[in-house]
């Protein structure tokens, strides 16, 4: 059976093909149907054509080529070619081609050139690909250019979809690790040759990790699609934010190296992602820790800065978490002491290397003692004592908690259990303790082994068990109410503070922070309002109140008008060791005598260490007694005048301009011109320090600020001669030291 042809069309030609058909080709020849040809080819939009006279301007360009445009044939033709044209503002500059211009002017041929349309509306962009020759007559004139052109729009933005993603994180936007390497490289090249400083912030989220345990990754890539737009909101558009892992972002910051500044950035950004979260109907809240590092000050390289902004970060997470830590050179030493700090925990326990102190909860009012809280000590062989502050966080990050925890508790309630009466003993629980599922079995048998009354054992807890399963949590709330327990909230008001907790744990009691107690009696202070209300809340809610902190007697009257039911601080009692504890319950000492001062003083930070001061060209030793924000008292120097100029080196670069106020024999109470400023871990450091620009140009290799201290410029001996020395350095012992 012979096969049926078909007609195919073919710019207008017809060609009957089959079986028994003649082939009817298009001849070479023939202009009309290539024409014809041609026609169709444009009108499909497949590519378009156009030609340019030896001017350069447009003669002919395809119909729908000229629709593209949005324009009218008699706005295009006699147009210059580049005019069509816009520049391509993000192409690489290392692979820059050369631009359509020069290429005509040089009557060069040019092949499958990327160019952006230059439309009337630019709220879109439009790409095409163009090629072009020159035509020469037979006379050798030039004639102009004839060439192609096709849209690729769709596989240029297929081209950046994919250029982007391999410098930015799809999730949040934000630029991705290699993108911020790239960037901090050429950064700190470029600042160096210019000898400006860069600073960079190393941003570690707290308890992310319990966002996806408890509602899963979804609300995880939520909260840092959030995280992402609140780090947009608080640096600007002037700095480079990445995100260069999980839950870690970094934050570039040119010309920035006032520590002042930058301190308050940290916080800012802390305090904005310690905001709650919404996704999906649920609340979730974290944290985040901040480490921040300096060039040319802490680093000179990408490499070096962000070891320096490591450590500092390290340093912040392992303070405590919330804050913001300055690299210091300290840190290599703290890292190394803080590892061997990890190590010898391990031993504490089966080496009985901790202790348990008791400090008194004491009634308003009365003065008598009704409980006490628990708090842990170690007496380290090698280091001695070593304060909670430095050891439970990093138990808290090791497996360590747990056991440290489970001792703590055990040895409470055996001590408690020798206490006369109904006094209650207050442990601390660790989130991490709290969240164990053993944990109600291990209060229990620790009950039954100790024989204390449930109703005497009284558990601690801060608000960081709420990061947890709600659900959960509530379980465990409802598992240790039912042992007879009771439960504190410990903190209260200083992390990330619910109501909503209050209305669903069973509170027995609720701790106002120290922090809320300290500097109350002071003129302008709201932390007076602040007591009041929790006092307030507690009453409303049935639960009892403990003032933490409180040392001074006018604090004490304070927060007894404001109606706290108990009472917890230095002025009273410090904790003391079991047997001190008991030897004075047994004596029936129950009454506890006001030992504080009479008046809240403001917080200076005592120290003894070595600073160097320069009066004119000289240089002296001397002691640093306190420090505050605003002044120093330093001994050492003899017969110093009030009102003398002084510089004190407080060392790594800090010089700081002071006035001496007061003088007697070798000791001086200094004002400093500038304020110090927070370094983020309760000490106080310069806003500036001396550029390592400025000792390189005073001869000095340049590098970041070595340890120690430096000689100035036009102070080191070959600047002409020095001036006789005006005062007299005295040795000053720590033992004779008085520091009242």
């Amino acid at each position: 059976m012979a096969k049926s042809g078909f007609l195919s069309k073919i710019g207008g030609v017809h060609a009957r093909v089959g079986a028994a058909s003649n082939l009817m080709p298009i001849s070479q020849d023939s202009v009309r149907e290539r024409l014809e040809l041609l026609d169709n080819f444009e009108e499909l939009k497949l590519g378009w054509f156009w030609a340019t006279d030896a001017k350069g301007r447009l003669i002919y360009l395809s119909h729908s080529a000229i629709e593209t445009l949005g324009q009218s044939a008699d706005e295009i033709i006699g147009k210059s070619l580049p005019d069509l044209f816009v520049p391509d503002k993000d192409s690489d500059p290392g692979k820059a081609e050369r631009p359509l211009p020069f290429l005509l002017s040089a009557r060069h041929s040019f092949a499958d050139m990327p160019a952006r349309v230059a439309l009337p509306q630019q709220d879109e962009e439009i790409w095409w690909s163009i090629s072009g020759k020159p035509q020469i007559g037979s006379d050798g004139t030039f004639l102009g250019y004839r060439g192609s052109a096709k849209d690729i729009t769709f596989s240029r933005e297929r081209e950046r979809d994919t250029a982007r993603l391999a410098q930015y994180d799809g999730l949040t936007g934000l630029a991705n690790r290699n993108h911020m390497e790239k960037r901090l490289t050429a950064t700190l090249i470029a600042y160096k040759a210019a000898k400006r400083s860069c600073a960079l912030m190393l941003l570690d989220l707290d308890r992310f990790k319990a966002v996806n345990d408890t509602l899963g990754h979804p609300a995880g890539d939520e909260v840092l699609k959030q995280v992402a737009q609140r780090l947009q909101k608080v640096i600007g558009s002037d700095c480079e934010i990445g995100r260069i892992g999980g839950d870690e972002f970094q934050i570039l910051l040119p010309d920035i190296d006032d520590r002042g500044q930058l301190g308050d950035i940290a916080t800012r950004l802390i305090q904005m992602i310690a905001q709650p979260y919404s996704v999906n109907g649920n609340r979730a809240i974290i944290g985040a820790s901040v480490g921040i590092a300096i060039a040319p000050y802490d680093g000179l390289d990408a490499e070096d800065l962000v070891s320096s902004a490591d450590l500092a970060l390290y340093s912040s997470k392992s303070g405590g978490r919330g804050q913001f830590r300055f690299y210091s050179s300290e840190l290599k030493e703290g890292a190394r002491l803080r590892k061997q700090i990890e190590e010898d925990l391990r031993d504490a326990i089966p080496q009985d290397q901790l202790e348990m102190h008791y400090q008194p909860l004491i009634q308003a009012g009365s003065n008598i003692v009704k409980g006490f809280e628990a708090l842990m000590r170690w007496n380290n062989p090698e280091s001695g004592w070593i304060s909670p502050g430095i050891f439970i966080p990093i138990a808290e990050e090791t497996s360590v908690i747990t056991e440290l925890g489970e001792w703590a508790l055990r040895r409470a309630c055996r001590d408690a259990a020798e206490w006369p009466g109904d006094l209650t003993v207050a442990v601390n629980v660790s989130a991490v303790q709290f969240a164990n599922e053993d944990f109600v079995q291990v209060v229990k048998n620790v009950l039954e082994s100790s024989g204390l009354d449930p109703a005497r054992l009284e558990l601690e807890i801060t608000e960081s068990v709420f990061m947890a399963d709600p659900h959960a949590t509530k379980r465990m709330f409802a598992r240790l109410k039912k042992l007879g327990i009771r439960l504190a909230l410990d903190d209260f008001g200083t992390g990330y503070s619910s109501l909503s907790y209050l209305s669903q744990a069973p509170f027995d009691k609720l701790k106002i922070d120290q922090s809320f107690v300290r500097g109350a009696t002071e003129n302008g202070s709201n932390n007076a309002a602040i007591i009041d209300a929790v006092v307030s809340l507690a009453n409303a809610l049935g639960m009892i109140t403990v003032a933490e902190g409180v040392e001074a007697k006018d604090e004490l009257d304070l927060v007894v008008n404001r109606g706290a039911t108990l009472i917890q601080g230095y002025v009273f009692a410090k904790a003391l060791p079991h047997n001190e504890v008991l030897q004075r319950l047994e004596e029936g000492r129950l009454e506890y005598d006001i030992v504080g001062p009479a008046r809240h003083r403001s917080e200076r930070k005592t120290v003894f260490r070595r600073v160097g001061v320069i009066h004119e060209d000289h240089r002296y030793e001397a002691v640093l007694r306190n420090l505050s924000s605003s002044g120093a008292m330093i001994e050492g120097i003899l017969n110093v005048p009030k009102e003398t100029d002084l510089v004190l080196d407080l060392g790594e670069g800090q010089l700081v301009v002071a006035k001496v106020r007061r003088s007697k024999e070798a000791t001086q109470g200094l004002e400093f011109e500038t304020t110090l400023v927070s370094d983020g871990a309760d000490g106080l450091c310069t806003r500036h320090r001396i550029s390592p620009y400025a000792l390189a140009a005073a001869g000095m290799p340049l590098q970041a600020l070595p340890t120690g201290y430096y000689p100035l410029v036009g102070n080191d001996g070959d600047h002409g001669p020095k001036s006789r020395p005006q005062f007299l350095e005295v040795t000053t012992s720590k033992s004779a030291w008085n520091t009242d």
